[in-house]
């Protein structure tokens, strides 16, 4: 269990990046959603143990991860939003030297969790290809091969899937799926799909502050009967967004297309639809915004 209570970082500019942070997350799949700049980064770079936040706390099972930052590395997997590579490195070579990192220090054992890794992330053919020369997805197969190096129990993986084409993205989130059974893994992202599709429990940062959290289906199922639609001529959403919460537009064949906000249909010519969690999403950022 990770257990967050009333985390805060200021940056030395004064900028306050997380505002009384708190959270309990369990094993299993845990989405953090949040738009750029919400603190997203922050909070995974502080559990992580990569910098030391204002005030809070921060418990791993029984590690103080503030006060031991390297009982918790022991047992930690982790994928950055900016995953650098060595060049000219193969595959198999660079993951072998970070298993000696992570203190796999027998050659057999070693050859064992490399080689395994390989199979797990479905790079073993191009094992001994240089990292820096693969893809997009291959690289994040490869940060998630790294993470999991030494069987830990608490992953944490930062907008994973962030200029993946829609294969690798599958292709990511299955593995993803199958990785976080047994384990507290935190996405921390800004799509949506992503949580949608693997995630049972869920927050919206923003902010610096947690705005909603629970399962993802309760969450659909509070806005039930007040999301409406209306296609609308661009030029009218302005005067729409005067009148109504719209909460999200999108373009459809040249029209835009609002999501509104409202306990009762807000006109005759909006149509009801059920709320899916870019719904969700979208009414808290909305609400949060209105509150400011």
């Amino acid at each position: 269990m990770l257990s967050i209570r009333g985390l805060t970082h200021v940056y030395a500019n004064q900028t306050r990046a997380l505002d009384g942070i708190d959270l309990e997350i369990g094993s299993g799949m845990f989405g953090l959603l949040g738009p750029n700049g919400a603190g997203k980064s922050t909070l995974m770079r502080s559990i992580a143990t990569l910098q030391t936040p204002t005030a809070g706390s921060i418990r791993f099972d029984d590690i103080d991860v503030i006060a031991e930052p390297e009982r918790l590395r022991r047992t930690l997997g982790y994928l950055p939003q900016d995953f650098g590579v060595y060049p000219r490195v193969s595959a198999y070579d660079l993951l072998d030297h970070m298993a000696v990192l992570k203190g796999v220090a027998g050659r057999a054992e070693r050859k064992e969790t490399v080689e395994a890794l390989l199979q797990q992330v479905n790079l073993w053919d191009v094992r001994k290809k240089a990292v820096a020369g693969y893809s997009g997805g291959m690289r994040q197969r490869f940060g998630i091969a790294q993470a999991l190096i030494g069987r830990p129990s608490l992953i944490i993986v930062d907008e994973p899937t962030a200029g993946l084409d829609p294969e690798e993205r599958n292709r990511f989130l299955n593995l993803l799926a199958e990785i976080g059974e047994n384990v507290v893994v935190i996405l921390s992202t800004h799509i949506v799909e992503d949580v949608a599709d693997l995630c049972p429990r869920m927050a919206v940062l923003a902010g610096g502050r947690i705005l909603r959290e629970g399962a993802p289906t309760r969450l659909m199922a509070d806005l039930a009967g007040r999301i409406w639609r209306k296609t609308i001529d661009r030029h009218e959403l302005e005067a729409e967004r005067d009148r109504h919460q719209v909460i999200s537009t999108r373009l459809l064949a040249g029209r835009t297309v609002i999501h509104v906000l409202a306990d009762d249909r807000p006109g005759a010519s909006f149509e009801p639809v059920e709320g899916g969690l870019e719904d969700v999403y979208f009414s808290t950022l909305s609400a949060s915004r209105r509150a400011a």
